[in-house]
């Protein structure tokens, strides 16, 4: 696979001398442990690339917190006021399809212009929205389509923000750190997820669901602010009007997704988890409640095992890197899904239940951290935009899709039956995938550098 630079200027001839660049030295200081010798030149390029990074997920990671209350916290509510598999069903779709149409415009707008405004422009629209419904709701209105409307913008914002945002982070971060600073985004994502259940079931039984979208208004400012700190400057080519017209740019995406075999082998997997796996799983609320309980204590810890499960998962891989074959990970992970769906489905005690929630966390990481890693790797940096607004498609359009299937039979059969079935396709349709000669390809392919 190919690694090209994700820096906005051609890369020095030769390093540049640390003493011309304080931070340089200390960066190059500290990852001398990291690899021995020699400090790899995409390093040296940004010696700025802690501090900036640390800062950029810092604000995404309380923008994210955000986010993650009123998710749960919509879930909840939605889940005892109504019991309802077909209402959870409409909120996926509200809250998921909006972005996988915006996606197909996002991905080339972060191609086109700094993608720090993007982020910034979607989370404040997203703000925006959630104070409006908060004061709504003080007034009196409890009408269900309220809800779905705002779901259907805030999922709009992402449509514009998750490609911009996954394509904005190599520009400020080194080739070769990507898959340990993804791994450590991926342990500061799950321990928020961590938090983010105990803090939304907390206001939430206390006070209301307004409370939570309240909350969420002032984590948006927050992490807006702390964007701003962030110097994301715009790509060469955009900057300097180098580019072709913006249909020209979405169908030379296309031809560039229909031409590259491993990029489309990559999202077919994404397609296939978020189908089989991801949609059903977010069922398992509806399962506890109806089998287990509707006390929010037990919501909140099915929510607490998955997301202890892949904080640890990310501190693992974080740590340790990964295997050089990355593919192989990936695969091996969505295996242990299909396994672990069926498991749950026939669990009957509430603990055994929580923890194979637990350990379904914890293989997340190989998953979604090493494939969100090898598209940064393998794409062109003028081109990421585009192949991570095609992934929000594949994962928006997936998750929706699953649940107008899986939703209303939830509410016909039991929600055990269908993790079973979903796990059984799961391990079906992975094996299919890695027998196919595009798939033993794609494997021997990805056993980069890490």
């Amino acid at each position: 696979m190919s690694h090209t630079p994700y820096d906005n200027e051609p890369t020095p001839a030769h390093a540049p001398d640390p003493a011309d660049h304080p931070d340089a030295a200390a960066a190059s200081q500290v990852d001398v442990a990291d690899a021995p010798g020699a400090v790899p030149d995409d390093v040296l390029a940004k010696p700025r690339w802690r501090r900036d990074a640390t800062v950029f997920l810092s604000g995404q990671t309380v923008s994210l917190f955000g986010s993650m209350l009123v998710q749960y916290a919509v879930m909840w509510h939605l889940t005892i006021e109504t019991k309802s598999g077909a209402v959870l069903a409409l909120s996926t779709l509200f809250g998921f399809l909006p972005q996988a149409v915006v996606s197909i415009f996002g991905g080339v707008w972060a191609d086109r212009v700094n993608r720090k405004v993007l982020v910034i422009a979607a989370d404040g629209t997203i703000a925006v929205t959630t104070l409006a419904l908060a004061l709504l709701m003080l007034g009196g209105a409890d009408d269900l389509w309220l809800i779905y409307a705002a779901l259907a913008i805030r999922s709009t914002g992402a449509g514009v923000q998750t490609p911009a945002v996954a394509a904005l982070l190599p520009q400020i971060v080194p080739t070769s750190k990507l898959l340990r600073v993804n791994g450590i985004n991926q342990s500061i994502q799950s321990a928020m997820m961590l938090l983010a259940p105990a803090v939304a079931a907390a206001v939430y039984a206390s006070t209301s669901i307004v409370a939570v979208f309240f909350v969420d208004v002032v984590t948006a400012v927050v992490g807006i602010g702390l964007l701003l700190l962030v110097p994301v400057p715009t790509l060469a080519h955009a900057a300097a009007g180098e580019r072709a017209g913006y249909f020209d740019d979405l169908v030379e995406g296309f031809r560039y997704l229909a031409s590259h075999a491993f990029v489309r082998w990559v999202l077919v997997l994404y397609a296939v988890v978020f189908l089989l796996i991801v949609a059903p799983s977010y069922l398992t609320p509806l399962m506890v409640a109806r089998t287990f309980g509707e006390e929010v204590w037990k919501l909140t810890v099915n929510e607490v095992a998955f997301s202890v499960g892949m904080l640890l998962g990310g501190v693992l891989l974080a740590t340790w890197g990964g295997l050089r074959n990355r593919i192989a990970m990936i695969v091996g992970a969505t295996f242990v899904f299909g396994l672990l769906s069926v498991a749950m489905g026939l669990s009957t005690n509430m603990w055994v239940f929580f923890t194979f929630m637990f350990l379904l966390g914890l293989s997340v990481p190989p998953f979604s951290t090493t494939s969100m890693t090898v598209l940064q790797e393998t794409v062109e940096p003028e081109r990421q935009g585009r192949v991570f607004g095609f992934v929000g498609i594949v994962m928006a359009v997936s998750m929706p899709l699953g649940m107008v299937v899986f939703g209303p039979l939830a509410d016909r059969y039991s929600v055990e039956s269908l993790l079973i079935v979903s796990g059984i396709l799961m391990f079906v349709v992975i094996t299919v995938a890695v027998v196919l000669p595009s798939g033993r390809r794609a494997m021997r392919a990805a056993t980069g550098p890490r």
